[in-house]
């Protein structure tokens, strides 16, 4: 029985050549083929690292098609090294496609750390880091946009999006639309590079700046987005002004309809209300 291949997902550099890894580099010399996003750019990295490997373009166009191929270029025994145009493959990538074909398939896959532009901006954002939401980047259509928007309104954890230099302006606005001018976050861009940089503010803040013409200049380079998530105070704050038209009776009958007992379905108002359940129980008398 011939032995089965194997697919390498190769995290390459996301601005500066010195953090590809020694290990990347040999991968990509030693597999049989290298899939890559955009072969124009990727034989610059493997020009500067002298791998002749022969290249073969994976994108978001051609994902199932080709990645149906490439599984079975691994069934009879080639090894394939993936690569994405800078960071991680697979992660906002069409690499998810190829991972999940090949798993189906019993191919083996495994990883080549490395680069991840959304883990690095969120790591030099100032941000919380212990909970984090990835978002990549939002639908360019307008109505699956609004359904993204609004899911994130009461989101708690860190967001992370990615956005081109000529939408970030709307987006922004569009962001604190739906999250408030005052929420915080940080713009992150050209990461590794010469020009890297990190500014942090608020939505208000970023908006005003990029008002004016001279503003708009400004932006430059691949940007990625990282958002406070809503805290606990905006939350309990909203669920009180949520129930303030409620009498006390029918704020414990609407927790009641929600299935909750009446035991329960008083406490959870009293602690709505910032009163204790005793003091709930006498307005309820």
């Amino acid at each position: 029985m011939e032995e089965r291949g194997k697919i390498y997902l190769v995290a390459t550099p996301i601005g500066n050549l010195s953090d590809m890894s020694p290990r990347a580099v040999a991968t990509l010399r030693e597999a049989d083929l290298i899939a890559a996003e955009d072969t124009r750019n990727t034989i610059k990295l493997l020009n500067h690292f002298e791998i002749r490997t022969h290249m073969t373009s994976y994108h978001e166009y051609n994902r199932t098609e080709k990645a149906y191929e490439l599984v079975r270029r691994a069934e009879q025994g080639e090894t394939i090294a993936v690569v994405t145009d800078a960071g991680m493959p697979a992660i906002s990538d069409p690499g998810e496609v190829l991972v999940r074909f090949a798993l189906d398939a019993g191919i083996e896959v495994t990883i080549v750390p490395g680069p991840c532009a959304a883990v690095s901006a969120l790591a030099v954002s100032g941000q919380p880091t212990g909970r984090f939401v990835f978002e990549a980047f939002l639908p360019q259509d307008k109505k699956e946009r609004r359904v993204r928007l609004e899911a994130l309104r009461d989101e708690t954890r860190t967001m992370i999006l990615y956005e081109a230099p000529h939408r970030l302006a709307r987006t922004l606005a569009e962001l604190a639309e739906v999250l408030g001018r005052q929420r915080q976050l940080s713009l992150v861009r050209e990461l590794t590079k010469k020009h890297e940089e990190v500014q942090r503010g608020s939505f208000s803040h970023f908006l005003q700046r990029y008002a004016d013409e001279a503003g708009r200049a400004e932006i430059r380079g691949e940007y990625v987005l990282v958002i406070a998530g809503k805290s606990e105070a905006e939350l309990r704050a909203e669920e009180a002004e949520a129930f303030a038209d409620l009498t006390p009776a029918e704020h414990v009958a609407w927790y009641e309809s929600q299935g909750f007992d009446r035991k329960e379905a008083m406490k959870k108002a009293a602690k709505d209300r910032g009163i204790s359940r005793r003091e709930l129980y006498h307005m309820l008398l």
